[in-house]
């Protein structure tokens, strides 16, 4: 019995590797061998899905840039029409920082961002879509006062191991977007 070829989930899998691989050396750092480990493929396999690794590297920050264009569109769906806005950007948080390893990799690329530019589509992604999806309810101001509320409680549920106390970030949402 011969194993099923999945051509595009082992090209996933290189491309998640890769944003993991970025997410921990940088992208400068990173190598062939260091995703092929991460992806836990053979090292032939990323030069024979990508034809070189500026390829691969983009291919994963587009993954990761649309992965983060998913989930702000998903907040977005989730807190319109809602009359609790802090409550359900809260409750959205708390599932967000339940997948820890996906949050970690994540905010790693986007503190990466401050020393590489072409990571900063990826920042960007999170912090204009948020922003922005609030800004069209409740004006600029309040929308980047919500967005550092909830970059700095992710931050420090993170890295300080701490649990995220929803009622405590509800209280200060609720709080950026009253004025």
């Amino acid at each position: 019995m011969t194993a099923t070829r999945d051509p595009e989930g082992r090209r996933l899998r290189i491309v998640r590797g890769a944003v993991q691989a970025i997410a921990e050396v940088g992208v400068g750092n990173t190598t062939h061998r260091l995703v092929a480990a991460r992806a836990e493929v053979p090292l032939g396999a990323t030069t024979y899905y990508f034809a070189s690794l500026d390829d691969l590297v983009a291919a994963a920050l587009a993954y990761a840039s649309a992965e983060t264009v998913r989930m702000v569109d998903d907040w977005a769906a989730r807190i319109r029409g809602s009359d609790d806005v802090p409550g359900v950007l809260a409750t959205l948080t708390a599932e967000y920082l339940a997948d820890r390893p996906r949050a970690l990799v994540e905010y790693e690329l986007y503190l990466a961002a401050a020393r590489s530019p072409e990571l900063r589509g990826f920042a960007r992604a999170w912090v204009e879509g948020v922003g922005g999806f609030l800004a069209d309810r409740f004006g600029p101001p309040a929308a980047a006062a919500a967005v550092a509320v909830l970059d700095g409680t992710m931050l420090q549920v993170l890295t300080l191991g701490r649990p995220l106390d929803e009622e405590q970030l509800r209280w200060s949402l609720a709080r950026c977007l009253a004025s």
